[in-house]
Protein backbone atom coordinates (compact mmCIF):
# COMPACT_ATOMS: atom_id res chain seq x y z
CA UNK A 1 0.00 0.00 0.00
CA UNK A 2 0.74 3.25 -0.20
CA UNK A 3 1.98 5.57 2.37
CA UNK A 4 -1.26 7.51 1.89
CA UNK A 5 -3.06 4.13 2.54
CA UNK A 6 -1.47 3.71 5.63
CA UNK A 7 -1.05 7.30 7.50
CA UNK A 8 2.77 6.79 7.29
CA UNK A 9 3.00 9.48 4.72
CA UNK A 10 5.07 12.20 6.70
CA UNK A 11 8.85 11.12 7.47
CA UNK A 12 9.69 8.36 9.58
CA UNK A 13 8.76 6.51 12.88
CA UNK A 14 10.67 7.99 15.08
CA UNK A 15 12.23 5.97 18.20
CA UNK A 16 10.05 8.12 20.99
CA UNK A 17 7.03 8.59 18.82
CA UNK A 18 4.28 5.99 20.23
CA UNK A 19 3.41 5.00 16.59
CA UNK A 20 3.76 1.87 14.40
CA UNK A 21 2.46 0.42 10.74
CA UNK A 22 -1.23 -0.30 11.92
CA UNK A 23 -1.87 -3.48 13.05
CA UNK A 24 -4.74 -4.16 10.46
CA UNK A 25 -2.41 -4.16 7.86
CA UNK A 26 -1.69 -7.54 6.99
CA UNK A 27 1.72 -8.26 5.93
CA UNK A 28 3.92 -10.22 3.62
CA UNK A 29 5.29 -12.55 6.24
CA UNK A 30 2.07 -13.23 7.36
CA UNK A 31 0.39 -14.27 3.92
CA UNK A 32 3.31 -16.46 3.44
CA UNK A 33 2.97 -18.27 6.58
CA UNK A 34 -0.37 -19.30 5.63
CA UNK A 35 0.92 -21.63 2.82
CA UNK A 36 3.01 -23.09 4.87
CA UNK A 37 6.13 -20.64 4.73
CA UNK A 38 9.25 -20.46 7.55
CA UNK A 39 9.63 -16.59 7.55
CA UNK A 40 12.74 -14.92 9.49
CA UNK A 41 13.87 -11.74 9.70
CA UNK A 42 17.42 -10.48 10.13
CA UNK A 43 18.26 -6.35 10.67
CA UNK A 44 16.18 -3.12 10.90
CA UNK A 45 13.01 -3.33 11.32
CA UNK A 46 12.08 0.78 12.01
CA UNK A 47 8.11 0.21 11.51
CA UNK A 48 7.29 0.99 14.90
CA UNK A 49 7.83 -1.10 18.27
CA UNK A 50 6.12 1.13 21.30
CA UNK A 51 3.34 -1.50 22.23
CA UNK A 52 4.33 -5.60 21.86
CA UNK A 53 1.84 -6.16 18.82
CA UNK A 54 4.23 -4.31 16.82
CA UNK A 55 6.65 -6.04 17.20
CA UNK A 56 8.42 -8.13 14.20
CA UNK A 57 7.23 -11.47 15.75
CA UNK A 58 3.86 -10.53 16.11
CA UNK A 59 3.78 -9.25 12.76
CA UNK A 60 3.76 -12.66 10.47
CA UNK A 61 7.87 -13.40 11.50
CA UNK A 62 9.17 -16.43 13.00
CA UNK A 63 12.08 -15.71 13.96
CA UNK A 64 13.47 -11.94 14.29
CA UNK A 65 17.10 -10.62 14.99
CA UNK A 66 18.75 -7.35 14.33
CA UNK A 67 17.46 -3.69 15.40
CA UNK A 68 14.45 -2.13 16.04
CA UNK A 69 15.14 1.52 15.28
CA UNK A 70 16.69 2.98 11.86
CA UNK A 71 20.07 3.39 12.93
CA UNK A 72 22.80 3.63 15.82
CA UNK A 73 26.23 2.02 16.02
CA UNK A 74 27.18 -0.96 13.60
CA UNK A 75 29.30 -2.26 17.23
CA UNK A 76 28.16 -1.44 20.02
CA UNK A 77 24.15 -1.11 18.27
CA UNK A 78 23.23 1.39 20.79
CA UNK A 79 21.50 4.72 19.54
CA UNK A 80 20.45 7.87 20.98
CA UNK A 81 17.72 9.58 19.87
CA UNK A 82 18.96 13.26 21.58
CA UNK A 83 21.16 13.97 24.26
CA UNK A 84 20.46 11.19 27.54
CA UNK A 85 17.86 9.33 25.30
CA UNK A 86 20.14 6.41 24.68
CA UNK A 87 19.63 2.94 24.76
CA UNK A 88 20.75 -0.57 23.37
CA UNK A 89 19.17 -1.57 20.22
CA UNK A 90 19.88 -4.79 19.47
CA UNK A 91 17.11 -7.80 19.29
CA UNK A 92 16.95 -11.71 19.39
CA UNK A 93 13.02 -12.12 18.85
CA UNK A 94 11.45 -10.20 21.86
CA UNK A 95 14.52 -9.67 23.82
CA UNK A 96 17.31 -7.49 23.77
CA UNK A 97 19.91 -9.95 22.84
CA UNK A 98 22.90 -8.56 25.47
CA UNK A 99 24.77 -12.34 24.75
CA UNK A 100 25.53 -10.98 21.24
CA UNK A 101 26.95 -7.62 22.26
CA UNK A 102 30.64 -8.50 21.60
CA UNK A 103 31.90 -5.76 19.04
CA UNK A 104 30.99 -7.33 15.68
CA UNK A 105 29.82 -5.17 13.11
CA UNK A 106 26.53 -5.38 12.01
CA UNK A 107 26.51 -6.63 8.64
CA UNK A 108 28.86 -9.58 9.48
CA UNK A 109 26.99 -10.35 12.29
CA UNK A 110 23.61 -10.48 10.40
CA UNK A 111 25.40 -12.72 7.54
CA UNK A 112 26.31 -15.19 10.63
CA UNK A 113 22.60 -15.43 11.56
CA UNK A 114 21.40 -15.62 7.67
CA UNK A 115 23.57 -18.57 7.60
CA UNK A 116 22.60 -20.07 10.89
CA UNK A 117 19.26 -20.22 9.44
CA UNK A 118 19.95 -21.66 6.32
CA UNK A 119 22.07 -23.90 8.08
CA UNK A 120 18.80 -25.26 10.15
CA UNK A 121 16.05 -25.48 8.10
CA UNK A 122 15.08 -27.68 5.81
CA UNK A 123 15.26 -26.75 2.17
CA UNK A 124 12.42 -28.99 0.51
CA UNK A 125 10.10 -27.11 3.14
CA UNK A 126 9.48 -23.13 2.00
CA UNK A 127 11.15 -20.32 3.56
CA UNK A 128 10.88 -16.19 3.05
CA UNK A 129 13.94 -14.77 4.84
CA UNK A 130 13.81 -11.53 5.22
CA UNK A 131 17.27 -9.45 5.50
CA UNK A 132 17.69 -5.68 5.63
CA UNK A 133 21.19 -4.78 6.24
CA UNK A 134 22.25 -1.77 8.14
CA UNK A 135 24.80 -0.93 5.61
CA UNK A 136 25.34 1.71 3.75
CA UNK A 137 23.27 4.23 6.32
CA UNK A 138 24.99 6.11 8.26
CA UNK A 139 27.34 6.56 10.88
CA UNK A 140 29.76 5.68 8.29
CA UNK A 141 31.95 2.63 10.19
CA UNK A 142 33.81 0.35 8.56
CA UNK A 143 36.55 -2.65 9.49
CA UNK A 144 39.88 -2.02 8.78
CA UNK A 145 40.49 -4.18 5.99
CA UNK A 146 38.45 -2.83 4.03
CA UNK A 147 39.65 0.29 3.32
CA UNK A 148 42.84 -1.24 1.97
CA UNK A 149 41.50 -1.26 -1.92
CA UNK A 150 40.32 2.53 -1.66
CA UNK A 151 42.95 5.07 -0.36
CA UNK A 152 43.22 6.38 -3.77
CA UNK A 153 39.93 8.17 -2.86
CA UNK A 154 40.68 11.58 -1.11
CA UNK A 155 37.14 12.37 0.11
CA UNK A 156 36.56 10.68 4.19
CA UNK A 157 33.24 10.05 3.49
CA UNK A 158 33.11 8.26 -0.05
CA UNK A 159 36.32 6.21 1.55
CA UNK A 160 34.47 5.27 4.26
CA UNK A 161 31.21 4.34 2.00
CA UNK A 162 33.36 2.20 -0.62
CA UNK A 163 34.64 0.35 2.18
CA UNK A 164 31.31 -0.32 4.21
CA UNK A 165 29.97 -1.62 -0.02
CA UNK A 166 32.96 -3.90 -0.51
CA UNK A 167 31.98 -5.51 3.41
CA UNK A 168 28.23 -5.80 1.82
CA UNK A 169 29.20 -7.02 -1.15
CA UNK A 170 30.99 -9.88 0.83
CA UNK A 171 28.47 -10.09 2.72
CA UNK A 172 26.04 -10.79 -0.32
CA UNK A 173 28.25 -13.25 -1.95
CA UNK A 174 28.28 -15.29 1.43
CA UNK A 175 24.07 -15.59 1.95
CA UNK A 176 24.42 -16.52 -2.06
CA UNK A 177 27.04 -19.62 -0.90
CA UNK A 178 24.97 -20.35 1.90
CA UNK A 179 22.20 -20.50 -0.50
CA UNK A 180 23.84 -22.78 -2.85
CA UNK A 181 25.50 -25.19 0.26
CA UNK A 182 22.24 -25.89 1.49
CA UNK A 183 20.67 -26.45 -1.56
CA UNK A 184 18.04 -23.83 -1.27
CA UNK A 185 19.39 -21.98 -4.30
CA UNK A 186 17.92 -23.95 -7.19
CA UNK A 187 14.19 -23.15 -6.27
CA UNK A 188 15.22 -20.10 -4.83
CA UNK A 189 14.31 -16.01 -5.71
CA UNK A 190 16.41 -13.57 -4.76
CA UNK A 191 16.48 -9.78 -4.48
CA UNK A 192 18.12 -7.06 -4.17
CA UNK A 193 16.89 -3.62 -3.46
CA UNK A 194 18.24 0.00 -1.94
CA UNK A 195 15.27 1.68 -0.01
CA UNK A 196 15.83 5.11 -1.05
CA UNK A 197 18.24 7.26 -3.26
CA UNK A 198 22.01 8.42 -1.47
CA UNK A 199 22.43 11.16 0.71
CA UNK A 200 25.62 13.49 -0.71
CA UNK A 201 26.59 14.28 2.90
CA UNK A 202 26.60 11.14 4.27
CA UNK A 203 28.96 9.38 1.58
CA UNK A 204 25.98 8.53 -0.75
CA UNK A 205 26.14 9.79 -4.75
CA UNK A 206 22.71 9.50 -6.74
CA UNK A 207 24.74 12.21 -9.80
CA UNK A 208 23.61 12.58 -12.72
CA UNK A 209 20.18 12.19 -10.80
CA UNK A 210 19.15 15.19 -9.16
CA UNK A 211 18.34 15.72 -5.02
CA UNK A 212 18.90 13.33 -2.51
CA UNK A 213 17.27 11.04 0.05
CA UNK A 214 14.09 12.63 2.01
CA UNK A 215 12.70 14.12 -1.55
CA UNK A 216 10.69 13.46 -4.49
CA UNK A 217 13.51 14.03 -7.16
CA UNK A 218 14.77 11.10 -8.77
CA UNK A 219 17.76 11.31 -6.53
CA UNK A 220 15.46 10.34 -3.71
CA UNK A 221 13.26 8.04 -5.06
CA UNK A 222 15.02 6.04 -7.82
CA UNK A 223 16.65 3.03 -6.07
CA UNK A 224 18.81 0.27 -7.25
CA UNK A 225 17.28 -3.23 -7.53
CA UNK A 226 18.57 -6.87 -9.51
CA UNK A 227 16.09 -9.97 -8.76
CA UNK A 228 18.75 -13.40 -9.71
CA UNK A 229 17.20 -16.64 -9.76
CA UNK A 230 17.55 -19.83 -11.93
CA UNK A 231 13.82 -19.41 -12.34
CA UNK A 232 13.87 -16.14 -14.54
CA UNK A 233 13.22 -17.23 -18.11
CA UNK A 234 15.29 -13.78 -19.89
CA UNK A 235 18.00 -13.37 -17.64
CA UNK A 236 20.82 -10.63 -17.89
CA UNK A 237 17.95 -8.21 -18.67
CA UNK A 238 17.60 -4.79 -17.63
CA UNK A 239 13.83 -3.70 -16.88
CA UNK A 240 13.38 -0.02 -17.28
CA UNK A 241 9.50 -0.65 -16.74
CA UNK A 242 7.35 0.94 -13.87
CA UNK A 243 7.87 -1.05 -10.73
CA UNK A 244 7.17 0.01 -7.07
CA UNK A 245 8.02 -1.13 -3.77
CA UNK A 246 4.32 -2.17 -2.91
CA UNK A 247 4.13 -4.52 -6.21
CA UNK A 248 6.41 -7.35 -4.10
CA UNK A 249 3.39 -8.13 -1.84
CA UNK A 250 1.11 -9.19 -4.47
CA UNK A 251 4.43 -10.48 -6.88
CA UNK A 252 5.34 -12.56 -4.14
CA UNK A 253 2.27 -13.81 -2.94
CA UNK A 254 0.70 -14.99 -6.18
CA UNK A 255 4.53 -16.85 -6.70
CA UNK A 256 4.37 -18.72 -3.45
CA UNK A 257 0.83 -19.31 -4.65
CA UNK A 258 -0.84 -17.54 -1.64
CA UNK A 259 -4.12 -16.08 -1.81
CA UNK A 260 -4.96 -12.14 -1.95
CA UNK A 261 -8.14 -11.28 -0.39
CA UNK A 262 -10.18 -9.07 -2.18
CA UNK A 263 -10.81 -6.68 0.03
CA UNK A 264 -7.62 -5.70 0.58
CA UNK A 265 -7.40 -2.59 -1.41
CA UNK A 266 -3.44 -2.92 -2.67
CA UNK A 267 -1.51 -0.32 -4.64
CA UNK A 268 0.96 -3.15 -6.04
CA UNK A 269 0.34 -5.14 -9.29
CA UNK A 270 1.86 -8.59 -9.97
CA UNK A 271 5.11 -7.60 -11.74
CA UNK A 272 6.53 -11.32 -11.89
CA UNK A 273 6.29 -11.65 -16.24
CA UNK A 274 7.41 -7.97 -16.32
CA UNK A 275 11.22 -9.03 -14.43
CA UNK A 276 10.92 -12.43 -15.89
CA UNK A 277 9.99 -12.34 -19.23
CA UNK A 278 10.22 -8.64 -20.28
CA UNK A 279 6.49 -8.50 -20.70
CA UNK A 280 5.05 -4.74 -20.29
CA UNK A 281 4.23 -3.87 -16.75
CA UNK A 282 0.41 -3.73 -15.30
CA UNK A 283 1.36 -0.23 -13.92
CA UNK A 284 0.86 3.42 -15.43
CA UNK A 285 1.30 5.42 -12.84
CA UNK A 286 3.50 5.70 -9.46
CA UNK A 287 2.11 7.91 -6.38
CA UNK A 288 5.23 9.00 -5.22
CA UNK A 289 3.93 10.84 -1.94
CA UNK A 290 1.72 13.37 -0.76
CA UNK A 291 2.75 14.51 2.41
CA UNK A 292 0.25 16.88 3.69
CA UNK A 293 2.64 17.88 7.00
CA UNK A 294 5.78 18.89 4.92
CA UNK A 295 6.79 22.61 5.53
CA UNK A 296 4.48 24.29 3.31
CA UNK A 297 5.92 26.17 0.36
CA UNK A 298 5.51 30.17 0.66
CA UNK A 299 3.71 30.79 -2.94
CA UNK A 300 1.60 27.78 -3.07
CA UNK A 301 -1.88 28.35 -3.94
CA UNK A 302 -4.74 26.67 -5.73
CA UNK A 303 -4.39 29.18 -8.29
CA UNK A 304 -1.22 28.15 -8.91
CA UNK A 305 -2.63 24.60 -9.37
CA UNK A 306 -5.76 26.09 -11.91
CA UNK A 307 -8.02 25.10 -9.37
CA UNK A 308 -7.49 21.59 -8.55
CA UNK A 309 -4.79 21.20 -6.42
CA UNK A 310 -3.27 23.46 -3.69
CA UNK A 311 0.50 23.55 -4.42
CA UNK A 312 1.82 24.20 -1.36
CA UNK A 313 1.42 20.93 -0.40
CA UNK A 314 4.24 18.19 -1.05
CA UNK A 315 3.66 15.82 -3.83
CA UNK A 316 4.79 13.65 -6.74
CA UNK A 317 3.70 11.72 -9.12
CA UNK A 318 4.48 9.57 -11.98
CA UNK A 319 2.07 8.89 -14.75
CA UNK A 320 3.82 6.79 -17.94
CA UNK A 321 7.08 9.17 -19.09
CA UNK A 322 5.21 12.13 -16.82
CA UNK A 323 6.88 13.27 -13.51
CA UNK A 324 4.99 16.09 -11.52
CA UNK A 325 6.14 17.38 -8.50
CA UNK A 326 4.28 20.41 -6.21
CA UNK A 327 5.27 22.21 -3.04
CA UNK A 328 8.54 22.40 -1.44
CA UNK A 329 10.42 19.09 -3.04
CA UNK A 330 13.30 19.22 -0.68
CA UNK A 331 16.85 19.84 -1.63
CA UNK A 332 17.40 20.11 -5.41
CA UNK A 333 20.99 20.56 -6.47
CA UNK A 334 22.66 17.78 -8.41
CA UNK A 335 25.91 16.89 -6.53
CA UNK A 336 28.86 15.94 -8.49
CA UNK A 337 31.11 12.93 -7.13
CA UNK A 338 32.79 14.06 -4.51
CA UNK A 339 35.27 10.82 -4.31
CA UNK A 340 38.09 13.31 -5.40
CA UNK A 341 38.21 16.58 -3.15
CA UNK A 342 39.60 19.08 -6.11
CA UNK A 343 37.05 18.45 -8.33
CA UNK A 344 34.74 19.67 -5.21
CA UNK A 345 33.47 22.67 -4.55
CA UNK A 346 33.17 24.83 -7.57
CA UNK A 347 31.81 22.92 -9.83
CA UNK A 348 29.06 21.39 -7.54
CA UNK A 349 28.24 25.34 -6.58
CA UNK A 350 27.77 25.34 -10.42
CA UNK A 351 25.06 23.08 -10.21
CA UNK A 352 23.51 24.76 -6.87
CA UNK A 353 19.27 25.58 -7.94
CA UNK A 354 18.63 29.18 -7.86
CA UNK A 355 14.65 29.33 -6.94
CA UNK A 356 12.84 30.97 -9.76
CA UNK A 357 10.58 32.95 -7.60
CA UNK A 358 7.11 31.58 -6.21
CA UNK A 359 7.45 27.96 -8.49
CA UNK A 360 5.52 25.32 -6.96
CA UNK A 361 4.58 22.68 -9.99
CA UNK A 362 7.77 20.95 -11.97
CA UNK A 363 6.62 18.58 -14.89
CA UNK A 364 9.26 16.56 -16.13
CA UNK A 365 9.43 13.90 -19.39
CA UNK A 366 11.62 11.42 -17.35
CA UNK A 367 12.03 8.99 -19.89
CA UNK A 368 13.36 12.03 -21.85
CA UNK A 369 15.08 13.63 -18.82
CA UNK A 370 15.92 11.38 -16.08
CA UNK A 371 17.85 14.24 -14.73
CA UNK A 372 15.16 16.68 -13.86
CA UNK A 373 16.83 19.76 -16.17
CA UNK A 374 14.40 20.80 -18.56
CA UNK A 375 11.15 21.78 -16.62
CA UNK A 376 8.11 20.88 -18.85
CA UNK A 377 5.02 22.78 -16.68
CA UNK A 378 4.53 26.30 -19.16
CA UNK A 379 4.70 24.06 -21.83
CA UNK A 380 2.54 21.56 -21.55
CA UNK A 381 -0.90 23.04 -18.72
CA UNK A 382 -3.02 20.31 -19.97
CA UNK A 383 -0.24 17.67 -19.14
CA UNK A 384 -0.27 19.33 -15.70
CA UNK A 385 -3.61 19.55 -15.25
CA UNK A 386 -4.30 16.30 -16.17
CA UNK A 387 -1.93 14.85 -13.35
CA UNK A 388 -2.95 17.09 -10.60
CA UNK A 389 -6.69 15.28 -11.61
CA UNK A 390 -4.89 12.85 -10.89
CA UNK A 391 -3.37 13.58 -7.35
CA UNK A 392 -6.77 15.17 -6.68
CA UNK A 393 -8.23 11.25 -6.80
CA UNK A 394 -5.66 9.51 -5.19
CA UNK A 395 -5.69 12.10 -2.39
CA UNK A 396 -10.01 11.85 -1.62
CA UNK A 397 -8.64 7.98 -0.55
CA UNK A 398 -5.85 9.16 2.05
CA UNK A 399 -6.04 8.35 5.61
CA UNK A 400 -5.16 10.85 8.41
CA UNK A 401 -1.20 10.90 9.23
CA UNK A 402 0.21 9.12 11.96
CA UNK A 403 2.95 11.31 13.72
CA UNK A 404 2.13 11.32 17.30
CA UNK A 405 4.12 13.51 20.11
CA UNK A 406 7.02 11.76 22.23
CA UNK A 407 5.72 9.93 24.73
CA UNK A 408 8.46 10.30 27.48
CA UNK A 409 8.10 6.75 28.83
CA UNK A 410 9.87 5.90 25.65
CA UNK A 411 13.53 6.44 27.44
CA UNK A 412 15.30 3.81 27.44
CA UNK A 413 16.30 4.36 31.00
CA UNK A 414 12.65 3.23 32.21
CA UNK A 415 12.95 0.19 30.27
CA UNK A 416 16.31 -1.45 31.45
CA UNK A 417 19.05 0.85 29.22
CA UNK A 418 17.09 -0.57 25.90
CA UNK A 419 14.92 0.37 23.57
CA UNK A 420 11.42 -1.32 23.37
CA UNK A 421 8.18 -1.37 23.43
CA UNK A 422 6.44 0.53 26.68
CA UNK A 423 3.14 1.34 25.96
CA UNK A 424 0.99 -0.32 28.76
CA UNK A 425 -2.40 0.48 28.73
CA UNK A 426 -4.00 3.21 30.26
CA UNK A 427 -4.27 2.15 33.83
CA UNK A 428 -7.40 4.27 34.47
CA UNK A 429 -8.69 1.85 31.90
CA UNK A 430 -7.35 -1.13 33.84
CA UNK A 431 -8.91 -0.09 37.33
CA UNK A 432 -12.47 0.71 35.28
CA UNK A 433 -12.23 -3.32 34.19
CA UNK A 434 -11.25 -4.80 37.57
CA UNK A 435 -14.20 -2.85 38.66
CA UNK A 436 -16.70 -3.93 36.27
CA UNK A 437 -15.16 -7.11 36.61
CA UNK A 438 -16.03 -6.97 40.79
CA UNK A 439 -19.75 -6.21 40.02
CA UNK A 440 -20.72 -8.46 37.89
CA UNK A 441 -19.23 -11.20 40.21
CA UNK A 442 -21.80 -9.36 42.78
CA UNK A 443 -24.37 -9.79 40.65
CA UNK A 444 -23.53 -13.34 39.67
CA UNK A 445 -23.74 -13.93 43.50
CA UNK A 446 -27.24 -12.06 44.05
CA UNK A 447 -28.46 -14.39 41.58
CA UNK A 448 -27.50 -17.30 42.76
CA UNK A 449 -29.52 -16.20 46.12
CA UNK A 450 -32.02 -15.34 44.62
CA UNK A 451 -32.13 -19.30 42.70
Amino acid sequence: RYQIHTGLQHSIIRPTQPNCLPLDNVTLPQKLKEVGYSTHMVGKWHLGFYRRECMPTQRGFDTFFGSLLGSGDYYTHFKCDSPGICGYDLYENDNAAWDHDNGIYSTQMYTQKVQQILASHNPRKPIFLYIAYQAVHSPLQAPGKYFEHYRSINNINRRRYAAMLACLDEAINNVTLALKKHGYYENSIIIYSSDNGGQPMAGGSNWPLRGSKGTYWEGGIRAVGFVHSPLLKNKGSVCKELVHITDWFPTLITLAEGQIDEEIQLDGYDIWETISEGRRSPRVDILHNIDPIYTKAKNGSWAAGYGIWNTAIQSAIRVNHWKLLTGNPGYSDWVPPQAFSNAGPNRWHNERVSWSAGKTVWLFNITADPYERVDLSARYPDVVKQLLRRLSQFNKTAVPVRYPPKDPRSNPKLNGGVWGPWFKEDDKKKKSDKSKGANKQKKNKNKKKAN
